[in-house]
């Protein structure tokens, strides 16, 4: 095999797979990225057994053929290559020579037919959805993390599902960790194999890499086949292993019926927020949220460190209430809130908080009060 390619053509993929070769696995083949030479271009492929990418990119093939380097070592080749246009070079025993005329990395490859097969998603039925909005989506809900050692499904999982909004189809997608929730709906065209109602549950973690194929512009599609969640792109495909489990009924808690509506400025209220988890710690998490007449005061204390409180003005017309949270979860809920102003929607002591952007209805936030 050998063929030359241009240093900018593949300089990106490299980087944004090495969040798939660089997983720990028992299989070493999966450290690689595939590559095949053939007419005239490359196909780089790359899997750690639960996501997996292929790309189609252009390339000056002299003799077609499959080698499997290592991702990371490759990347940093390409990466560091002081000129545009490489060279790869098949030469026996599965040694590699990747060059120039001044340049020479001479590096061992791995059997390429012990790579992975990569499953097949032909006769896929894809929904087509704006990019950005897919991956706004996927930002807002990976978010929400639960420990690192939960392996709960619906907790490392994002549960997607169609349903239909003020006569839009949307998909849904809906995250949560036990003690907060978060949902984003997009309108797309076309269709998938899902039922209304029914839901699949995405892998945090395969969301994460396929947000780092997602652009601000033009439209993608997304799919279901065979237990895996696909996304498509002109060029490019990610497909994710689906996780087996059932999402935990949520409808009832976005229910937005006999509350108070308040809304509050983004910026003033995270910054209040940032200074009253100052003193916060593993074993002190809870800021205590005084709703008062026209007025919220927050306060936290932590009696290894000390105490804090600070009231800001809001429209609150309400009774008076004292509620626990966790003001981290309010400062990451702000942070992926685009208007200057939020919603804050309340019942009572018991039920949780939502948070609304004011500019785009198509988010939501939850979040449950704490016992101390």
């Amino acid at each position: 095999m050998k063929f030359s390619i241009k240093k900018a053509d593949i300089i990106e993929v490299l980087s944004k797979v090495q969040g798939v070769t660089g997983r720990r696995s028992s299989l070493a083949i999966t450290e690689t990225v595939l590559i095949r030479a053939k007419n005239d271009g490359i196909t780089i492929t790359a899997t750690d057994l639960e996501t997996g990418f292929e790309g189609v990119y252009p390339a000056i093939v002299e003799k077609e053929g499959t080698i499997a380097l290592n991702s990371r070592k490759f990347y940093e080749i390409i990466r560091d290559f002081p000129t545009d246009d490489v060279i790869i070079n098949e030469v026996e025993n599965r040694w590699i020579e990747i060059g120039h005329p001044k340049v020479l990395y001479h590096i061992v490859g791995m059997n390429p037919d012990d790579f992975p097969d990569a499953p097949v998603v032909e006769n896929t039925k894809y929904l087509e959805i704006d990019s950005y909005t897919l991956k706004r989506m996927i930002e807002r809900n990976v978010i929400v993390t639960g420990a690192s050692d939960d392996k709960r499904a619906h907790i490392i999982g994002v549960y997607l599902q169609k349903v239909h909004k003020e006569n839009k189809k949307s998909v849904r997608m809906v995250s949560t960790d036990g003690s907060r929730l978060v949902l984003m709906d997009g309108v797309y065209e076309g269709d998938i194999e899902l039922k209304e109602g029914e839901g699949i549950l995405i892998p945090k973690k395969g969301l994460h890499e396929i947000n780092k194929f997602l652009d601000t512009e033009g439209v993608v599609r997304i799919g279901i086949k065979d237990n895996h969640f696909v996304l498509k792109k002109e060029k490019e495909v990610i497909i994710v292993r689906l996780l087996e489990g059932a999402f935990p009924s949520y409808e009832q808690i976005i229910v937005k019926d006999n509350g108070y509506i308040i809304p509050v400025n983004k910026q003033k209220f995270s910054m209040l927020l940032k200074r009253m988890s100052i003193l916060s710690s593993d074993d002190y998490k809870a800021a205590i949220f005084n709703f008062e007449k026209d007025s919220i005061i927050i306060s936290a204390s932590n009696p290894d460190i000390g105490e804090s409180k600070e009231d800001m003005p809001i429209a609150f017309e309400g009774e008076s209430m004292s509620i626990a949270f966790n003001p981290r979860f309010f400062i990451d809920t702000l942070n992926v809130i685009d208007s200057e102003e939020v919603i804050i929607f309340l019942v009572n002591e018991e039920k949780p908080c939502l948070i609304f952007d004011k500019e785009d209805d198509s988010f939501l936030s939850a979040i449950m009060p704490m016992r101390i």
